[in-house]
């Protein structure tokens, strides 16, 4: 057995596994807390298991046939384990980190996997949740909003751009070093959820509940999805504040996506800080407490609350952490010690960040960082290629159905009916009425209106060019001269009772294509994350990353053949429903290759270069909308099949204990 296991017997001849002796710090836990009076031990012991009957106890039902128990088969793997990684300690020299790692797994095995991981999934499922809300609510409320709020050209680019956002990853990478503050776990979600809760889980489960926790990204996507197709385009449902400002259903929409966030934040007040955490930073007392915690909710929960938690030793490095507080704590005035603190925090932060890059780690980062672009770059500009690929094909059918006047001359006529899809060249319009109409994508270019009388009139993308208004009245209409008219020349118009402001037509802006090609897109991803989460202990990782890629890639291909909106739609969901494998395998990977020092920080950095790859990969494909499929589909064909073939070259983490 390995030096670090001590065999102690309980008051019944259990034998009780501690952890202790090695190199490093041994930290006595039992030391720190009272004893009952006149047992000690014995009380506390008997108390924990009263009630239990020995004789009554149960004989395991497959020991007659020989079969051996659960326990003694976890105990044979830890001790087969213990000794190759002793012997790969002895040959390579490696540090006491990996003594800990090592304790850690066995008491996670020990703590089990119950209540406590499950409560986890779901607060830490919310928080990924309101992460793929936001990657949805820009896309939804953009046309309202840029409407109702008179968004310039340039302003509307800038509200757009605003849905790429980097300022979460950084505050990633100050993750392990401080504790998790609730404003980190938000801003910066991906990175610190799945490295937080990777370090609740033991070695099996690790790959299965990290892909199953994936899929609250998709839950995100279809409740947004869902919820703006039921709320943005109905008109009736929003909020009058007086005359003169009106919270329309958009407004709504952005109010309900807050919930998943809301839910997260008050979850996040009930969970603990990772104790691996506290561990690295030598805060011994709050590790042991919260271990503690998970094994008693959990056992309890399976109806063995007599499972006493018997970890009294972990053998643990002194950090030079541990020594840095022991200094500053009996040293300087307290504006110094802050001081001193927060500039040990930055550099440990550039030290993470420059760690990366160590021998060790240079050349998995590498191909880490280029497989996260690769599948960020094709996926993200893909995902702006096939909405606005809808749209163009909309605009083109509109175009073909577009009706042209040419040097029309209208005089004494009541216009009662819409106008819609029209251009009017060189007309003239004489003592005519337009009134209760509705005048939808329509342009007058170089045209007269004399003595012409307009009420009541409501307009969607509708312009008056080069045109002369004469003696002409304009009554409780949305056209007025600053937004409708350009280069016009006036001559006596009267505008009364304006409408002045943008205007919503909830049936033009909102047209249910939008909401319903995202939500069938998100729809597609739950095949995908399904199988991925089944088979990624089977598999593998790297299989799972690199055959996504790969198929996509080959997918992509078929986009040649969208030559209608539904065929484009269709693709969509069958691109999305290949690669979510690859994501999941990449958020799983990521989080087992690298330290517990560096992990999050090493998130941090590829999820920022993932919003890079975004951003490169939007701005691209955009402006190949209208010009020619063939680039865009050649792009994300070689991005996918590069980063798929690198995907091999990484190392498989199947069996790797978290460092």
């Amino acid at each position: 057995m390995d030096d670090h296991w001590q065999n102690n017997v309980n008051q019944q001849g259990t034998e009780i596994p501690t952890y202790g002796e090695g190199g490093g710090q041994e930290y006595p836990y039992q030391a720190d807390f009272p004893q009952q009076e006149g047992g000690g031990d014995e009380d506390a012991r008997s108390d924990a298991t009263e009630g239990h009957d020995e004789d009554a106890e149960a004989m395991y039902e497959g020991e007659y046939q020989g079969i051996p128990h659960p326990d003694e088969i976890k105990a044979a793997q830890r001790a087969a384990r213990a000794e190759a990684r002793k012997k790969a300690r002895l040959a390579a020299a490696m540090p006491d980190e990996e003594d800990l790692a090592e304790q850690y797994e066995n008491i996670m095995e020990d703590c089990g996997h119950g209540r406590f991981q499950w409560t986890l999934f779901i607060v830490l499922g919310m928080a990924l949740m309101a992460d793929g809300v936001d990657g949805f609510v820009v896309g939804f409320v953009l046309p309202s909003a840029e409407k109702d709020m008179c968004l310039s050209n340039a302003n509307k680019g800038m509200l757009g751009k605003s849905q790429i956002y980097c300022i979460g990853q950084t505050a990633a990478c100050f993750h392990l070093i401080e504790s998790i503050s609730l404003e980190d776990v938000i801003g910066g979600t991906i990175p610190i959820v799945y490295t937080y809760f990777a370090e609740f889980l033991q070695m099996d489960k690790r790959g299965e509940h990290l892909s199953w926790l994936c899929m609250f990204w998709m839950f995100g996507g279809l409740y947004a999805s869902f919820t703006a197709w039921g709320i943005i385009p109905h008109y009736g449902w929003g909020i009058s504040l007086g005359t003169q400002y009106q919270i329309h259903t958009w407004r709504v929409f952005i109010l309900v996506c807050m919930f998943p966030a809301i839910i997260a934040l008050i979850g996040l007040v009930f969970m603990p800080e990772s104790p691996r955490f506290f561990l690295e930073n030598g805060r011994h007392d709050e590790a042991w407490m919260i271990l503690r915690q998970v094994h008693d909710t959990n056992w309890k929960a399976k109806g063995e609350p007599e499972r006493v938690f018997t970890v009294s030793n972990i053998t643990t490095p002194k950090t030079q952490e541990d020594e840095f507080i022991e200094i500053q704590s009996d040293t300087g005035t307290s504006f110094q010690r802050w001081t001193v603190r927060h500039t040990n925090l930055l550099k440990q932060v550039m030290q993470n960040v420059i760690s990366l890059a160590a021998p060790d780690l240079r050349l998995q980062s590498l191909f880490l960082a280029i497989v996260w672009f690769t599948m960020a770059f094709s996926y993200h500009g893909l995902s702006v290629w096939f909405p606005d690929m809808i749209k163009y094909m909309q605009y083109e059918e509109y175009e073909s159905k577009v009706k042209l006047f040419h040097r029309e001359r209208v005089e004494r006529f009541h216009f009662n009916f819409s106008l819609v899809n029209q251009i009017h060249k060189e007309g003239e319009y004489v003592h005519d009425k337009f009134m209760n109409i509705e005048i939808k994508s329509v342009k007058f270019e170089d045209s007269l209106f004399e003595n012409c009388y307009f009420e009541d009139v409501r307009s969607t993308n509708t312009y008056f060019e080069n045109c002369t208004i004469k003696n002409t009245v304009f009554y409780n209409t949305d056209l007025w001269e600053d937004s409708k008219f350009i280069d016009c020349q006036m001559e006596n118009a009267t505008f009364l009772h304006p409408k002045k402001g943008c205007h919503l037509n909830f049936q033009e802006e909102n047209d249910i294509v939008i909401y319903m090609v995202s939500f069938l897109g998100s729809l597609a991803t739950l095949p995908g994350n399904i199988l991925s989460a089944l088979f990624m202990d089977k598999i593998g990782r790297i299989k799972i990353i690199g055959g996504s890629m790969l198929v996509s890639a080959v997918c992509t291909f078929l986009l040649l053949l969208s030559f209608s909106q539904g065929a484009v739609i269709l693709f969509q969901c069958l691109f999305y429903a290949t690669s979510v494998a690859a994501w999941n395998g990449l958020e799983v990977i990521t989080v087992e290759i690298y330290p517990s020092a560096k992990r999050c920080t090493a998130f941090g950095v590829l999820n920022g270069t993932c919003k890079l790859a975004a951003i490169i990969g939007s701005f691209i494909f955009a402006k190949f909308i209208g010009v020619t499929k063939i680039i865009p589909i050649f792009l994300a064909f070689a991005a996918l099949a590069c980063g798929g073939l690198l995907a091999t070259k990484l190392p498989d983490t199947r069996e790797k204990i978290l460092e």
